[in-house]
């Protein structure tokens, strides 16, 4: 395994720092290995028949039919559960603050406190835990909607980009703790993604969820709080080193008081300093729409958002001159990335040698492309797609830091190169033994509280921790503590969970209807090596070497038991299922 890595890394080959050539490239130039190379970097790589039919246009309209996306596809709204509830928002921030609450007001939550009898804050704890739940749950409903839409879309360059702000302007539903902010967030980020960068950047600084994650509720005139402050210069806009803290502290006043009602973005003017503020060298009662403008000034800001998208899109190597010289190209198309990108799609320099393949697959990127040059028309149930990206290090919804994802070469580890395999392994032999963990998300002690519930013991011995003996005078006061407590944090747990299932829609369990005999016969593949050749066109943005083409072609001829292809086909499915896992698992596979 080790020098599988060693070999993925080899083949994501470094740019070499010499100014980029980013005149348009010639028709004469124009094949179908740059078409591919566009559908791939633009999308999550196209069908034969999708390059065939770019190769037959010109650069500038294949880009264009690319930047612009199809009118074939049907968009889906997604289909909520109907979970949320007046009351819910806002969320307080802990348990603890949700029973203070309500022992002050007599309710939170839109739940009553009960006005005397036995636990009579349980009902408000089991609603905190149950919009804990089913917050969760519903987000990953809505990451697999999002899949859906990739996979589906006739406009995967949308998508592809929304995938790079989801990681670019970082929330975390954790944190959040509110799928419709999530889902708001997303909308806004496919609709928006390849519009101007300025209104990008006002609307995700007006973002329910992000103002949420960068907690702009407790940034006030009294009390000023820097996380959003800092973050929108260090990471969405400027990079580190281009401001100060001075800068940092006066950009925080200007934003004070901005906050969110439920879904929708407010300015509370008691909580807004509007006194004079000195910002990156300027003087005045900025808010934060003036900050951000001072922001978007600075030659920095272009240099950096330009840079980053380079190396999304084309490669993770890059010369600090190489980042001026994208700066210029960015500002001179006044911050429009569908401008921009279309520029750096039509340039030689995405098209050089040494750009082709070089790319490591990020995991959403991976496991969608597997699924559309599968064919599929819908994202399987089995393996659970959240499960599978999360596994492989890239859960959506689920950033791990406000800085994103690392990208690239953080892609490939020993753990990850083996989980990379396995899913490829998932999704053509299915796991019988697959537990739905939207519908199965027990674990541990809330299983055993619910176990022993049944079994007809009291509350409090059956959310006793596993393993913990009573004595005699323990046992008397948790009989008292039946009776008299104010609720049970662990029984609240587990009716969380209980009510959160059975409100939230199932994801559907379906596995993926693959049928490579079939394949094979249409294409009259009669050979291992027509096979083994038809698959790498079809799934790889790389070359096989000749030896790795008849090493495959050769294993095929050995599962079979025979070099006759089309007369094996009666018994062939799960020889060519074995042939495509182990050619999925090529270090080949992971570059685009």
């Amino acid at each position: 395994m080790k020098l599988t890595i060693v070999a993925v890394l080899a083949l994501a080959s470094s740019s070499v720092y010499a100014e980029l050539d980013l005149t348009p490239i010639d028709k004469s130039q124009w094949d179908s290995v740059k078409v591919g190379h566009l559908l791939s970097r633009a999308g999550f790589g196209g069908s034969p028949d999708e390059i065939a039919r770019l190769a037959k246009q010109s650069p500038k309209s294949a880009v264009k039919r690319v930047l612009k996306g199809g009118s074939t596809s049907e968009e889906t709204d997604f289909a909520h559960s109907g979970v949320f509830e007046p009351g819910l928002d806002p969320f307080p921030p802990s348990r603890p603050a949700t029973t203070k609450l309500a022992k002050e007001q007599g309710h939170a939550l839109g739940v009553k406190v009960k006005a005397s009898g036995n636990r009579p804050l349980q009902p408000v704890v089991n609603k905190f835990f149950y919009w804990l739940r089913v917050s969760r749950l519903e987000t990953d409903r809505v990451a697999y909607w999002w899949a859906e839409q990739m996979l589906t879309t006739d406009h995967p360059l949308r998508d592809k980009l929304a995938l790079f702000w989801h990681g670019h302007f970082a929330t975390n539903e954790d944190k959040v703790r509110d799928y419709r902010k999530m889902l708001l967030q997303l909308e806004t980020l496919r609709a928006n993604g390849l519009g101007n960068f300025r209104s990008l950047l006002v609307s995700m600084s007006q973002d329910p969820a992000m103002l949420v994650f960068l907690d702009a509720g407790v940034n006030t005139k009294d009390s000023p709080n820097e996380n959003f402050a800092r973050e929108i210069m260090e990471l969405f806009t400027m990079g580190v080193g281009n401001y100060s803290e001075i800068d940092v502290q006066e950009a925080a006043r200007a934003f004070t008081g901005w906050n969110v009602d439920n879904l929708s973005f407010h300015v509370d003017q008691e909580n807004h300093d509007t006194d004079e503020k000195s910002f990156l060298g300027q003087q005045g009662s900025f808010d934060g729409i003036a900050v951000i403008d001072i922001i978007l000034s600075q030659p920095a800001t272009a240099n950096f958002i330009a840079a980053k998208l380079y190396r999304y899109f084309v490669n993770e190597d890059l010369g600090q001159d190489d980042e001026g010289q994208l700066g210029d190209l960015f500002r001179s198309v006044e911050y429009d990335v569908g401008s921009y990108l279309s520029a750096l799609f039509l340039s030689r320099d995405f098209y050089a040698g040494h750009n082709i393949g070089s790319r490591i697959k990020s995991p959403v990127e991976m496991v969608v492309s597997t699924y559309r040059k599968l064919g599929l028309d819908k994202v399987p149930g089995v393996p659970d797609f959240n499960i599978s990206t999360g596994s492989l290090g890239q859960r959506l919804m689920h950033p791990p830091t406000v800085a994103g994802w690392s990208q690239g070469r953080s892609w490939i580890t020993p753990s990850l190169m083996f989980e990379r395999s396995n899913f490829v392994l998932d999704v053509l032999f299915p796991d019988i033994g697959f537990i739905p963990p939207d519908r199965y998300p027990f674990l541990g002690e809330v299983v055993n509280v619910q176990d022993r519930l049944r079994q007809g013991m009291s509350i409090s011995a059956a959310t006793k921790p596993t393993g913990v003996s009573e004595d005699g005078m323990m046992a008397a006061s948790n009989l008292l503590a039946d009776r008299d407590e104010a609720f049970n944090t662990r029984l609240g747990s587990m009716r969380g969970w209980q009510m959160a299932i059975e409100r939230v829609q199932p994801i559907p369990r379906t596995m993926a209807p693959i049928n490579l005999a079939s394949y094979v016969e249409s294409r009259e593949l009669g050979t291992p090596e027509q096979v083994v050749e038809s698959l790498a066109t079809r799934f790889f943005s790389v070359s096989l070497s000749d030896d790795t083409l008849s090493t495959l072609a050769n294993f095929l001829a050995a599962e079979l038991g025979s070099r006759d292809v089309l007369s094996s086909l009666s018994f062939a499915e799960e020889p060519l299922r074995k042939l495509l896992h182990r050619m999925l698992s090529l270090p080949e596979y992971q570059l685009g």
